[in-house]
């Protein structure tokens, strides 16, 4: 799915494995009746929505060479027995391209031939990248009646993706006067109507299919300064026979912004007695 790309390249991997619930074990018959009595196909809409702007995420937020961004989304309806990735185990070469570079075809054909060879995966999907770190792109896909997703989205479904891991402060998204991070994006999947006639627009969209929309407005989230830790103390300047002065300096390794807390002196004196005189 969409990645921060290049700029976060674990996030090609995050997107692509979150498409990856989306394959789940076939309805089976239960008491002698199936759990899906729908029609042979049904039709379902997968949005995603960038929420990565400046004012969200102003720590570190990527803008040159290349500026926030994600990568196409892309992904699959398949059986249990096939998964893009699993916990402990290597990812394919073309998992690790897209996750990487965010190069989509060699995985897409490890799909398609997972399709051919295991009948695992039932329909391959993908939508254009999204060039800035807001907005949204959007793709349709069909499943077989008896996919369980046929029974668990009976309407719009919408899941968060938050970057608060590691909890620590080299994350570009460590925010520790927040309790809880707003969402870096968010992924709709909505079954829709069968006639095609009666398709509706996807939100910020001119109509059903793979388009890009706009950029989106976010909320601002609070960044406090944060500066390096004290330097040594300089040695004792001062006249001989005088109390002298030394000092210390720090530096501002993340200016504050969205009225956060502003930075602190980044110089502190003390008194000494000069051990240098001759």
């Amino acid at each position: 799915m969409g990645t921060p790309s290049p700029a976060a390249p674990w996030g090609g991997a995050l997107w692509a494995l979150l498409l990856a619930t989306l394959g789940c074990s076939a309805g089976q018959p239960l008491g002698g009746e199936s759990m899906c009595t729908a029609q042979p196909l049904a039709k379902y809409s997968i949005t995603f929505t960038g929420k990565w702007s400046q004012a969200s995420f102003p720590k570190q937020y990527p803008l040159f060479r290349p500026p926030a961004q994600w990568s196409s989304l892309l992904g699959a309806a398949h059986s249990p027995d096939y998964s893009l990735w699993r916990k402990g185990q290597y990812v394919s070469n073309g998992l690790r391209d897209f996750a990487e570079r965010s190069e989509a075809w060699a995985l897409m054909r490890e799909m398609e031939a997972a399709g051919e060879k295991l009948q695992s995966v039932h329909g391959v999907f993908s939508a254009p990248a999204v060039p800035s770190g807001t907005g949204q792109t959007s793709a349709e896909f069909e499943a077989h009646s008896r996919h369980s997703l046929f029974a668990t989205v009976p309407q719009d479904t919408v899941t968060e993706i938050t970057a608060s891991s590691p909890s620590h402060p080299a994350n570009s998204f460590y925010y520790p006067r927040l309790k809880s991070l707003p969402p870096i994006a968010t992924v709709t999947l909505a079954r829709l109507p069968h006639s095609p006639r009666a398709f509706p627009p996807a939100p910020g969209f001119g109509g059903g299919g793979n388009e890009v929309a706009d950029s989106l407005p976010a909320p601002e989230t609070p960044l406090d300064c944060e500066v390096s830790l004290w330097s040594s103390w300089g040695l004792c300047a001062g006249p001989c026979g005088r109390p002298g002065a030394k000092s210390r300096t720090r530096y501002v390794r993340a200016r504050p912004a969205n009225h956060g807390a502003p930075c602190p002196l980044l110089e502190e004196e003390a008194p000494c007695v000069p051990d240098n005189c001759v």
